[in-house]
């Protein structure tokens, strides 16, 4: 009797320190920040491409990429330009402490000739 008594004290202080570090932890608060590429496809290099940064707090940069698409069709130039551009910018935020937690691929597009190829990087730390 006495030892289910203490087996019952030392799971309950388990618990309860299980809890307190969880709510510590949550305290401290999970920052998220997210990044949204926005690829056009607009034929001629007419269209805007950009990645847009939403900082924890809120604040927001926006850096102009390359379109996809000059007036002789598809410019690999330009995708792997965009590509370094979001590498380099993973990889820096890596850097930072910044985990990368999920991406989120989409496509728009009105017609057949134009269009736009987005992704969402979310981060946490």
């Amino acid at each position: 009797m006495k030892t289910d008594r203490i087996i019952i004290i030392v799971l309950l202080l388990i618990t309860a320190t299980i809890g307190l570090v969880s709510f510590t932890n949550n305290e401290k608060g999970t920052q998220f920040l997210q990044i949204t590429t926005i690829e056009s496809v607009v034929p001629a290099g007419i269209g805007r491409s950009r990645m847009i940064t939403v900082s924890a707090g809120g604040q927001m940069e926006e850096l102009k990429m390359e379109n996809f698409f000059s007036i002789t069709g598809i410019n690999f130039e330009n995708v792997r330009l965009n590509d370094k551009m979001i590498t380099d910018k993973i990889t820096q935020l890596n850097s930072d402490g910044w985990q990368l937690v999920t991406v989120t691929p989409g496509v728009y597009a009105a017609d057949k000739s134009t269009g736009i190829f987005i992704t969402r990087y979310l981060f946490k730390k």
